[in-house]
């Protein structure tokens, strides 16, 4: 099977070993051989997007910090979105799945995350209680964190069950004040953490496999132990 996922630390080869250990795992759990391709983000454009991310049969888009790379990330998504090809995006990967949608479907064409810039569609933003807080560290939501999953979306299949506890590297989050228009729109927020309300996964229900989400799946993936969320990926994507 011939995955991709896009990134911007590529000429680091550790950065992601967790999510390729994860991926591995998942095709052993479906029993099959995982050939990936690591794009780096900064180089995907309007004009080469096609030619570099065709014949792939599933697109992660990787996690990060801060905007260097952000717009090829962004395009990596619609493209994913368009071609109905299954798609995985983590953390910020999920971020610019949202701010894809919101450009390309709800029409915010100046839609972003105010990591990136000030813009009058944060889609994704620091929560209110945060925006005080000068010490980055201060901001960070670390560590295991509930969620609640939707019964009949892809994540819930994937778990198979209501509540999940996933781990949690990142500052910024789903703009809450949006939600509705992105629902509307067909871009469900399928996963929600039930003591703040943040929404923890996007699905796009209509989609073949497009799941996004705040946490890192790969942190709990094990040999013994796949994560669920990659082997129903690989599973779509074989499909």
């Amino acid at each position: 099977m011939k995955y991709l996922y896009v990134c911007k630390y590529v000429e680091l080869a550790d950065s992601y070993k967790s999510i390729n250990e994860a991926i591995i795992h998942a095709g052993a759990t479906n029993e099959c051989k995982i050939n990936l391709k690591l794009i780096h983000s900064e180089k995907i454009k309007d004009s080469n997007i096609e030619q570099l991310l065709r014949n792939r049969q599933g697109i992660i888009v990787a996690p990060g910090f801060g905007h260097r790379g952000i717009e090829g990330k962004i395009l990596a998504a619609k493209y994913a979105r368009e071609k109905n090809i299954p798609f995985l995006g983590i953390c910020l990967g999920m971020q610019c799945a949202v701010i894809e949608f919101a450009r390309n479907v709800l029409g915010m064409a100046e839609a972003n995350s105010t990591e990136m810039t000030n813009t009058k569609y944060p889609v994704i933003d620091l929560m209110e209680e945060q925006k005080g807080i000068t010490d980055k560290g201060g901001t960070m939501r670390l560590g295991g964190y509930s969620c609640v999953l939707k019964k009949d979306f892809k994540a819930y299949n994937a778990y198979n069950k209501k509540e999940v506890v996933e781990r949690h590297r990142h500052r910024y989050e789903f703009n809450n004040q949006f939600l509705k228009e992105f629902e509307k729109a067909g871009m469900k927020a399928t996963g929600i953490n039930p003591d703040t309300e943040l929404v923890e996964i996007m699905e796009i229900p209509e989609h073949k496999w497009f799941v996004g989400v705040q946490f890192h799946p790969e942190y709990k993936s094990t040999v013994v132990n796949p994560h669920p969320l990659f082997v129903d990926f690989v599973k779509a994507a074989m499909e």
